[in-house]
């Protein structure tokens, strides 16, 4: 077993009910408020100081990866694309490091396959997202990038109960 993979099994471990417990509450229910951490507080039974250093904490153990909306990018005006990649690993670090450059990168996971990068990529018009992938692969060499623009959308509200 990895390290990584080890480290994420011992902070999963590491969770208390009370962590358990703000996990579940924020995952689709986070407050929007003027003061979310007091509002999620007063859900869990704890205090908004108390809330709010755990949620900070649970970032920085990497349990939470992120906190932010989840809006449908078509209704707001973007498109959006799946795209496929064929990195040489000599190529790996750097395709990877100007991908997640760019803030239409909503995704982006290593695969087992010839093409072993896949990422989602969102933009204001398709013109913008064929700009960026010539502007990737320009900056990185790597000349197999292909886009793989929805057909249909669908979008699945995962929960996970911790």
């Amino acid at each position: 077993m990895s390290e990584k993979v080890k480290e994420r099994n011992q902070s999963h471990a590491q969770l208390d009910e009370m962590d358990r417990m703000i996990l579940n509450e924020i995952q689709s229910h986070f407050p929007i408020e003027a003061r979310p951490y007091q509002v999620l507080g007063e859900k869990v039974g704890c205090s908004e100081e108390e809330a709010l250093q755990r949620v900070q904490d649970l970032k920085d153990r990497e349990v939470i990866r992120r906190i932010g909306a989840n809006c449908n990018s078509r209704k707001l005006g973007y498109t959006s694309t799946l795209c496929a990649a064929k990195v040489p690993s000599r190529l790996m670090a750097r395709f990877v490091e100007v991908v997640n450059s760019y803030m239409g990168v909503t995704h982006n996971y290593r695969r087992d396959h010839d093409y072993n990068i896949w990422f989602t990529l969102i933009a204001p018009s398709e013109e913008k997202i064929e700009r960026i992938l010539r502007e990737i692969i320009e900056l990185t060499e790597v000349g197999e990038v292909i886009s793989l623009p929805a057909e249909r959308l669908f979008k699945i509200q995962v929960d996970f109960e911790v």
